[in-house]
């Protein structure tokens, strides 16, 4: 599967830093800018033709997420994936979405369902990567909304950006197929109001990161510190 490009052009209509912020961001974690990369403000200001102060605001908030390294002396940089940080995220990640769905068993009916099992459909229709990873997380934002906790999907987008980079690091073996079938095991057992099964069926679709991330690793030990 293919990597689609992403839109560079600004909306001036919206706030620019918002959006330089979004397509770095993206840019970071799909690979198209590497590990140790220095990023210049003036660069970025002249590339998008946008004054210093949005490049500066996307660039302390992809600090924020651990995206970006301002180091003395050495300018902006992209850093390393830490192994420690992708493990933590995920841990975190469990966690939380592994009680979304104990809830979701209780609280959805036919009509939500219904929608997961027609994005199921559209899952199987993803023409490239990045197509697939947006309806990834739409799927696992539709549970966090559907109970009410919308909120807790921003915290979980937040921490998931470094596993966002190794998912697309293993690009060539992506496990489009097996996701899917995953994704089925969980709506299933809500559809059978299964607590415990939808419970297991999420956490080990969320525990693929633990089984991938040594073989990623080792294929690209330049991306990775720890």
């Amino acid at each position: 599967m293919a990597v689609q490009s992403i839109q560079t052009r600004l909306d001036q209509a919206q706030p620019i830093g918002l959006q330089l912020f979004q397509v770095l961001r993206t840019r970071i974690i799909r690979c198209e800018i590497l590990p140790n990369t220095r990023l210049s403000e003036v660069g970025i200001a002249a590339e998008f033709d946008v004054s210093r102060q949005p490049v500066r605001e996307a660039i302390i908030k992809l600090s924020e997420e651990g995206l970006l390294e301002v180091r003395p002396q050495r300018g902006t940089v992209v850093p390393r994936i830490s192994v420690r940080v992708v493990e933590d995220a995920r841990f975190v990640r469990e966690a939380i979405e592994a009680d979304i769905v104990k809830r979701a068993v209780k609280v959805f009916d036919k009509r939500m369902i219904d929608e997961l099992d027609a994005q199921i459909l559209r899952q199987r229709e993803a023409q490239s990567v990045t197509e697939f990873v947006q309806m990834d997380d739409l799927f696992h934002r539709t549970f966090a909304e559907g109970i009410g906790r919308g909120n807790a999907w921003n915290v979980i987008e937040g921490l998931k950006a470094q596993l966002d980079r190794v998912r697309y690091l293993s690009l060539q073996h992506f496990p489009q197929a097996a996701l899917i079938e995953q994704h089925r095991a969980v709506v299933d057992a809500i559809r059978e109001s299964n607590t415990e099964r939808a419970e297991a069926a999420m956490r080990k679709h969320l525990n693929n990161i633990v089984d991938d991330l040594p073989v990623i690793a080792a294929g690209h030990p330049e991306y990775f510190t720890e």
